[in-house]
């Protein structure tokens, strides 16, 4: 099952190896205690979670700009629940979502133990849609920035996930060639088929147990990479 010619490993950040859900659930908590929102936040987060997956998806696919994908995701979710809220208030609560969002730190189990595992072996790199401060942030809160030799990030690139310009964009400033790399991602549209339609390999992290097609390498759990590296 080992995967011969591998030199450079890619992986997405975001709910693959930095814990989005928990970072942001965090984040709710301590806005909504800031600017006294007095909704449930288990209720809030069940309507919001999709909601924001439909505006990334959206957001991938260039038909918003990132000011709409920041704001609308919250003025929507407020909508379905039928909390109201004013302009004003979404605003502060999305401007400080983004600044308090990278101070959270929890990764997904087995994170630390793989990239020790995977460093000494071969070349690790990000290739992730969001954006580049926070995305930094993120990873230097999380201390795992050392482990990675370069960064793509959709601003950078000028293109986002699954745009093969993206993953060429990586390849080039890695000093790598797609037969000899591999892309872990848990978008299923955005990382492996975007990966795969440019010559790397790939292994899709199903930790939401998504139906996929048969023939496409996935894990559920990061230490499951062992048996592919």
């Amino acid at each position: 099952m080992r995967i011969e010619a591998i030199k450079h490993v890619f992986f997405d950040l975001d709910h693959t190896l930095w814990d989005f859900d928990k970072n942001s659930a965090l984040t709710f908590d301590k806005i909504f205690k800031k600017h006294h929102v007095k909704i449930s936040l288990e209720t809030f987060l069940e309507v919001y979670e999709p909601v924001n997956l439909r505006y990334w998806k959206r957001y991938r696919n260039d038909e918003i700009d990132k000011i709409e994908l920041r704001y609308g995701r919250l003025r929507d979710t407020f909508n379905e629940i039928g909390f109201a809220v004013d302009e004003t208030l979404i605003h502060n609560l999305a401007m400080d979502y983004i600044e308090f969002l990278s101070s959270f730190s929890h990764l997904f189990e087995g994170t630390l133990d793989l990239l020790q595992y995977l460093q000494p072996k071969y070349h690790l790199h990000i290739i992730t849609n969001g954006f580049e401060e926070p995305q930094l942030k993120k990873m230097n809160a999380s201390a795992i920035t050392s482990y990675f030799k370069t960064i793509t990030n959709a601003e950078v690139a000028g293109v986002k996930k699954p745009n093969p310009i993206i993953f060429d964009f990586a390849l080039n400033i890695a000093k790598a060639q797609p037969k000899e790399s591999i892309m872990i991602g848990d978008n299923y549209e955005a990382d492996i088929l975007g990966a795969l339609n440019v010559g790397y390999d790939a292994i899709f992290f199903n930790y939401r147990n998504d139906q996929t097609e048969p023939h496409i390498k996935q894990i559920k759990h990061l230490s499951e990479l062992k048996k592919y590296l």
